[in-house]
């Protein structure tokens, strides 16, 4: 797993504040807005509003703000004019870095990531120069709780997964994106604690930096993140265990 997503992770299981929350509140909407608009409003005959739904739904977004976007959708109000589009670029180091925005105004979209790519020692790159470093699979991130790591990776295999990640406080379970349902269902019928559940690009090679590269890497990557059109950040960064440490530290 990149170690954005590590870092992520790690976040995400220590909680977010108020603002980050309702700034997460925000994009998730327009991510069931857009699903619904293009699949229609049911999420039983739309699979991506389906993930979106469950992806709010992981994070504690109420039900009624779930419900109020997908209403929203089949009319003419915010978001009606959202494009999806997916920018790439490079940071330090030459890591590759796959951003995915929802936009009313793609000028003003790729204006603001020029410039944070720019300072944060990076470049935004042309079509194409990184998205083939990455693959579409399903991701499904749980907390192990008092079951048995090896046991819940056997199981996931067993169920149709891929790939099993055991870290110190999650296991991430990788899966072909059309087998993340199938899965994920297994598991929460079994009873394990799933954090999130989601389609993700997951990079196929990976670049090692050192601590100062990574870190200015990771500041890099939350900008990008914190961007209001900004859905989803990826990257191919392998951060070593003691950065990680380090960061956490800070944010503690």
């Amino acid at each position: 797993m990149s170690g954005h997503s590590k870092w992520s992770s790690i976040k995400h299981a220590k909680g977010v504040t108020d603002a980050r929350r309702g700034q997460l509140f925000t994009k998730l909407t327009r991510e069931i807005m857009v699903s619904a608009r293009e699949g229609g409003p049911d999420p039983e005959t739309n699979f991506h509003l389906r993930l979106a739904v469950q992806k709010a739904k992981d994070s504690s977004m109420p039900s009624d703000n779930i419900e109020r976007a997908i209403k929203k959708a089949s009319g003419v109000g915010e978001g009606s004019a959202q494009m999806e589009i997916t920018y790439e670029g490079y940071g330090p180091g030459g890591v590759a870095i796959l951003v995915q925005a929802l936009t009313d105004n793609k000028n003003r979209t790729v204006q603001e990531m020029r410039t944070i790519f720019s300072r944060g020692g990076g470049n935004l790159g042309e079509a194409g120069c990184v998205a083939w470093i990455f693959k579409s699979k399903g991701v499904i991130t749980l907390e192990p709780d008092n079951e048995d790591p090896e046991e819940l990776g056997l199981f996931a295999i067993d169920s149709g997964a891929e790939d099993v990640r055991i870290e110190k406080e999650y296991i991430e379970v990788i899966t072909d994106a059309k087998n993340l349902e199938a899965v994920r269902n297994a598991l929460e019928e079994k009873g394990s604690k799933i954090s999130s559940a989601e389609i993700s690009m997951e990079p196929q090679t990976m670049v090692k930096l050192d601590e100062k590269s990574a870190l200015t890497t990771l500041r890099l990557l939350d900008k990008l993140e914190e961007m209001d059109d900004v859905q989803k950040v990826y990257s191919n960064v392998d951060y070593s265990d003691e950065v990680l440490e380090a960061l956490k530290a800070q944010e503690a």
